[in-house]
């Protein structure tokens, strides 16, 4: 996240509170984090938030654009503040991992389908899969 975080809530619509500008903080500080991750971040930077507070605070900085909630198959959600591109991510099996990787080719090449359906398509969601170099390292190493 760059710039002025208060000025990027008004900017979206979104009322300021205290809480909100550490979810929004938390987020940026541990990208592809969990609720849970968020919620012990807030606690430390500002003290007692409910869990339903941390939820809320994430579902709305979602529906807004100013963050992003990634799913992973059979894992919790996970959010992230690069919302300006459309990258994608690498997820460790072994660890849970998960890192940011750019489209391929281009811009935004993963938005170009052979075939559209008549859909106006504005965003791909492409996770790969495989196991980070430190679990490989462990893996051959026992």
């Amino acid at each position: 996240m760059t710039g002025n975080p208060q000025q990027l809530l008004r900017e979206r619509g979104v009322q300021v509170t205290a809480q909100r500008l550490a979810v929004l903080q938390a987020v940026g500080k541990f990208p592809h984090c969990s609720a849970d991750d968020v919620a012990n971040e807030v606690r430390l930077a500002i003290g007692t938030i409910s869990r339903q507070a941390v939820y809320d605070a994430l579902s709305v900085l979602s529906e807004k654009g100013i963050i992003r909630r990634i799913q992973p198959a059979g894992s919790a959600a996970l959010y992230e503040d690069r919302v300006d591109d459309n990258h994608h991510h690498l997820i460790c099996r072994g660890c849970g991992k998960a890192v940011d990787v750019d489209c391929g080719v281009g811009r935004k090449p993963c938005l170009t389908v052979v075939d559209d359906m008549g859909y106006e398509i504005d965003e791909a969601e492409v996770i790969y899969w495989g196991r980070c170099p430190r679990c490989l390292e462990q893996k051959s190493n026992p």
